[in-house]
């Protein structure tokens, strides 16, 4: 594909959920099974998704046999990934087999033989999602799925646990961890300085006057889930690996890369400790090289899951 001229975030997470699906942790997903399982409860499963942006976890939960019975409600403050999923759910239900009620565009039914789920979408800040919820409903499982690394995790957890069950489940996925490679190798002191800067730019971010991330999140979600009650039960790595096979990129992965590396100079443009010709030179190489089929990107990541007493 040519170099985009412009970008699209519902597209990006469109080409993502490959990438997802590879570097989803088999054997923290294979506990999570196992704690379902063992549910003594007969009742649809109660999950609650935030930043759930065009849907593709609830695809992806349905189609690996995850869910049988549950009551799925899919949060995000973006409306138009909201709106994303709502046209996009539907269509891939259809494909995959699914019998499909559609009471609303933001609620729909979805059958195929012992799976029975009720998704929900609704587009809502987490925090007046907490106000009007907290005491009112209450959830046995939270997920969320390359989210927690966009916010402030401690205050956020705390609000959101106190959305689930005692003894609710936590399924928190593809949390960055503060590596981040480009190869090959342009210049190695020009790549380190660059991907520390941008990780920088992580630990310094700020939304609503708010910090809002962390390059580290992973390693810390450790301590972090045990500060606010909870108890880890696995754990385990889900790192993006992207590269080019004889066919090229699989799916949609160039425009994923593209994306990834225009994120980058977002990030870094006329940044004091770099040199603009030379991050534009760095730039335009990175692109140039997903074009030739050369870039591997790699991004270390955490799975979490866990559970509150």
């Amino acid at each position: 594909m040519a170099i985009p001229q412009t970008y699209n975030f519902v597209r990006y997470l469109a080409a993502k959920k490959s990438i997802d699906d590879r570097a989803l942790n088999r054997h923290v997903l294979q506990s999570l099974n196992r704690a379902l399982s063992n549910r003594a409860s007969k009742n649809p499963l109660r999950i609650l998704e935030v930043g759930a942006g065009i849907g593709t976890m609830v695809e992806r939960l349905l189609d690996w046999q995850v869910l049988n019975n549950a009551a799925y409600t899919a949060v995000d403050s973006d409306p138009k990934t909201i709106a994303e999923a709502c046209r996009r759910l539907p269509q891939w239900a259809k494909r995959s087999g699914y019998a499909l009620n559609g009471q609303c565009p933001e609620k729909m039914a979805l059958q195929k033989g012992n799976q029975n789920i009720l998704v929900e979408f609704e587009v809502i800040e987490m925090g007046d999602l907490v106000a009007r919820e907290k005491g009112r409903r209450s959830w046995d499982l939270l997920i969320a799925n390359a989210f927690l690394d966009l916010i402030d995790v401690p205050s956020s957890l705390r609000l959101l646990f106190s959305l689930l069950r005692g003894g609710g489940l936590f399924y928190f996925t593809i949390n960055f961890d503060g590596v981040t490679i480009f190869q090959p190798e342009i210049d190695t002191v020009l790549d380190t300085k660059i991907t520390a800067l941008y990780h920088r730019t992580m630990n310094q971010r700020v939304t609503s006057g708010k910090p809002s991330g962390d390059s580290r999140t992973g390693r810390h979600l450790f301590a972090t889930l045990q500060g606010c009650g909870g108890e880890v039960l696995d754990a385990g790595s889900s790192d993006w690996v992207v590269f080019a096979g004889s066919n090229g990129y699989p799916e949609d992965e160039s425009y994923f890369l593209h994306h990834i590396i225009h994120t980058v100079q977002t990030a870094l443009n006329g940044h004091p400790d770099i040199d603009s010709k030379l991050f534009a030179a760095w730039i335009r190489e990175r692109h140039d090289q997903v074009e030739q089929g050369m870039l591997v990107y790699i991004a270390h990541q955490l799975d979490f899951l866990g559970r509150l007493p």
